[in-house]
């Protein structure tokens, strides 16, 4: 089964669909989904590697657009929701506290999580909650993002082959390497916001 998904991700990623599927996933994983966009980037890249740093920058604009969304949904739902939770709970005031303490942080929580496995949609939502400065989010978001997407497809444009061999004779493994990253990403996330 894990072969067949695959073979089907890497026939997608050859497609004409696949830049917009890139787009597409980039955008909505910055904000609501679990899923990175390494898992069309990096086959699309290994399929067509003369089209690295078009994939590269089509991932790095997708992904700031879905931060932005992110940005804004943590924005307006604090507003709406949040805010008169905890005004009720009497917790208000610890997150005007807490929201500070990111605000003095938050570029550097944005461009570490922007390149690591932590969730990224948890840094824009909360960006957006603390009001960090949206210029700061932004140039962040577009340096942590850009590093991300281009440093791999630069890895595999220059390394394609034996990386795609790596994976195609390991792929079990790949993918439980992929998948305990991704999961201990939200663990942190948990456990550190």
């Amino acid at each position: 089964m894990l072969r067949a998904l695959y073979d089907w991700t890497m026939r997608l990623a050859a497609t004409k669909h696949a830049t917009a599927a890139l787009a597409f996933i980039s955008t909505i994983e910055s904000s609501v989904f679990p899923i990175p966009p390494d898992v069309l980037l990096i086959p699309m890249v290994l399929a067509k590697r003369a089209k690295a740093w078009w994939y590269a920058l089509v991932a790095t604009v997708s992904s700031v657009i879905g931060g932005l969304i992110g940005y804004a949904l943590g924005a307006l739902l604090f507003e709406a929701v949040a805010k008169p939770i905890l005004s009720f709970y009497g917790y208000l005031e610890q997150f005007d506290h807490f929201a500070e303490y990111y605000n003095s942080w938050g570029a550097w929580a944005v461009l570490v999580a922007g390149v690591t496995p932590f969730p990224f949609k948890v840094i824009t939502i909360a960006s957006g909650a603390t009001q960090l400065s949206l210029v700061v989010f932004i140039v962040a978001s577009v340096v942590a993002r850009g590093l991300r997407f281009f440093l791999v497809a630069g890895l595999l444009y220059w390394f394609g082959p034996p990386i795609r061999d790596f994976i195609e004779a390991r792929l079990g493994l790949v993918t439980t390497i992929f998948f305990v990253l991704l999961i201990g990403g939200f663990v942190v996330a948990r456990y550190a916001v």
